[in-house]
């Protein structure tokens, strides 16, 4: 292929292809429209001062804005760095000195986000690069940088300059867990996002006349933004909420006989659960589905006697989520596993054992490793995480702990080290961990994930800096500082944490400290 045949723009350009492409609270898109709105917006990003290798970060639920910006952006040769929702202020700064972005599209308001108030807690001396936000619906807000109205669907501004042609630059950046404070930023290039997204919608045999999607994942996380790629690939019409809530799902599903979504267990169970029909989707053909919270085997047998067909996945931002799923013909169990065959023919994934470093046999455990079209091109501005990240032969050191089939598909078994899985987010301890440290009263600080009533939430212990701190103002401060799924359900006092010794030092014993929180919390 030639390499504008990678370009994002050449995603919509499929035929045949189904109209409208998307649907956004019931208002249909065509692909000509669609594609007028790409043009207006890398025309008013120019108009901005965006060019090529500026980044633009984008903190918006789903709407057609964020989806625009991003193509726009890659006609622009500019990066979209991705700004989940749900993050507070000590991340949203964190993300804009990493990615050094010139501008912030933002919400004027949405629901019981308070956008501004997040805003006006990030000192403007800590973020340097940002120049100015750009307001989605609104004129301004109130905030320490300059705004102006995002208008580009509504002012004509000068045509954006001819669309750059490398297609192995950065054009999207994923935040991702890392073991020190702060995510670390996953860069894709079109070509990764196309070539993928091609995959996808082959191995699925997606059609324009029989399939249709329900987008109800966040587009600033890969598990939202793969399905919504490859289904644009694929011609493929697009019903999308804003943001997830079970009543509208179920009635697009419903009404508009969906065939593909995909999304965590929790979704799908409250879906099911408002509904009584003995089989409420009859056209469901593959649900795909991420088991985040206990349960979730119970989940898949009832969806499957009810006619919702679930389906193990496996992704992550380094090598794209949709990078493999389960398949009709495999036994029910191994269906609905985590893992399944890659998406890509040119995809391999091997495992090696952790003990011995050797590459391990079929059906032994050890860390994933994955070589793909898929795979990222780097963390950004981070080359020393990037080497550590990629082995010398050129495969991502996943730090999923798995197993070979031996028939070309495989199993996803848990996460390496202590990665937490909180709300459906990967979130290392040590972002929590270091605002609590941050917080008067805090000596020390260790964060371990359990769970809690049938979900997944963290609990913490603090050691005491002279007198104990209050759990009310410790819950208090993360909560302005911190997605509240990160907000630990319980702190601890304690006087010290457990530890073993080891060849390469004292270690806390991190597998201790969720038995201590487990038995604290059946106390209770």
């Amino acid at each position: 292929m030639r390499p504008n045949d990678r370009s994002l723009q050449s995603l919509i350009g499929t035929e045949p292809a189904a109209d409208p492409a998307l649907v956004f609270d019931g208002t249909p898109i065509s692909r000509a429209e669609f594609s007028g709105k790409i043009d207006r917006t890398a025309a008013w990003l120019a108009a901005q001062g965006i060019g090529k290798g500026d980044v633009v970060a984008v903190w918006l639920v789903n709407r057609v804005e964020w989806v625009t910006l991003l193509f726009a952006a890659a006609r622009c040769g500019a990066i979209v760095a991705a700004v989940n929702t749900r993050y507070r202020s000590a991340e949203v700064a964190h993300l804009l000195r990493l990615s050094g972005a010139k501008l912030m599209v933002v919400e004027a308001a949405f629901r019981s986000i308070e956008f501004a108030a997040i805003l006006a807690d990030i000192a403007r001396a800590d973020v340097t690069a940002l120049q100015k936000l750009a307001v989605v619906g609104a004129d301004a807000i109130p905030a320490h940088w300059p705004c102006v109205r995002f208008d580009a669907f509504d002012k004509p501004y000068p045509p954006a300059p001819p669309p750059q042609d490398d297609v192995d630059l950065p054009v999207l950046l994923y935040t991702t867990s890392g073991t020190t404070r702060g995510p670390k930023l996953v860069a894709h290039s079109q070509r990764t996002l196309t070539t993928h997204a091609r995959s996808v919608a082959k191995a699925l045999t997606l059609s324009p006349q029989r399939h249709s999607l329900l987008a109800m994942l966040p587009f600033c996380g890969t598990f939202g933004m793969s399905g919504l790629l490859a289904f644009l690939a694929a011609g493929v019409t697009i019903h999308v909420l804003d943001a997830f809530e079970a009543a509208p799902a179920l009635k697009i599903l419903r009404e508009h006989g969906i065939t593909h979504a995909f999304g965590s267990d929790e979704m799908f169970r409250r879906i099911l659960t408002l509904t009584h029909a003995p089989r409420p989707f009859p056209r469901a053909e593959v649900f795909g589905f991420a088991a985040f919270q206990p349960g979730w085997r119970e989940l898949a047998v009832e969806a499957e006697a009810r006619g919702l067909p679930l389906f193990g996945l496996y992704g992550s931002s380094e090598v794209q989520a949709l990078f493999s799923i389960g398949r009709a013909s495999d036994a029910f169990a191994d269906r609905i596993e985590g893992g399944g065959w890659p998406m890509s023919p040119d995809a391999l994934v091997r495992v090696r054992d952790t003990e011995s470093g050797e590459l391990a046999a079929t059906g032994v455990s050890g860390e994933i490793e994955i070589s793909a079209p898929s795979r990222f091109l780097g963390y950004f501005n981070n080359p020393d995480a990037t080497r550590d990240a990629i082995t010398a032969d050129g495969f991502f050191r996943t730090g999923d702990i798995g197993r070979l089939r031996g028939d070309g598909s495989f199993v996803y078994e848990t996460r390496a080290g202590d990665a937490m899985r909180l709300g459906g987010f990967l979130v290392a301890p040590g972002e929590v961990e270091d605002e609590l440290k941050a917080c008067a009263g805090v000596a020390d600080a260790q964060v371990v994930a359990v769970d809690l009533k049938g979900n997944a939430r963290c609990v913490a212990f603090v050691i005491p800096a002279g007198e104990p701190p209050q759990q009310e103002a410790l819950v208090a401060r993360l909560r302005e500082r911190l997605a509240g799924y990160k907000v630990p359900a319980r702190i601890y006092v304690v006087d010290g944490f457990p530890v073993t010794d080891s060849a390469n030092g004292v270690k806390i014993q991190r597998a201790r400290l969720r038995t201590m929180a487990m038995e604290r919390l059946a106390s209770e």
